[in-house]
């Protein structure tokens, strides 16, 4: 279920904030949320599979902590990559 190289790219020119830019809150919170997204069909067809629930919680739970981050510092950028994303606010 890990991203391809070239889906890892995509993602990251369409949410980097400057050129070369892999490690912003929004790129990881872009790439972390197509994870989950990857994560949460697999579950629904391995309803038992503990093991990758459990990396799915702590996935969700970064995303959390990343969020809360963004929007302690910069609550219009934490808004606008909770819309392209699409998550609730």
């Amino acid at each position: 279920m890990p991203l391809t190289t070239s889906q890892k790219q995509e993602i990251i020119k369409k949410f980097q904030t400057v050129k070369g830019d892999t490690g912003s809150p929004e790129v990881q919170i872009a790439l972390l949320t197509t994870r989950i997204e990857k994560l949460t069909d697999h579950l629904k067809a391995h309803s038992h599979d503990v093991h990758s629930r459990r990396g799915l919680l702590s996935m969700i739970a970064k995303r959390r902590r990343l969020l809360n981050f963004l929007l302690k510092v910069d609550k219009a950028r934490s808004s606008e990559i909770t819309k392209k994303v699409g998550l609730k606010d």
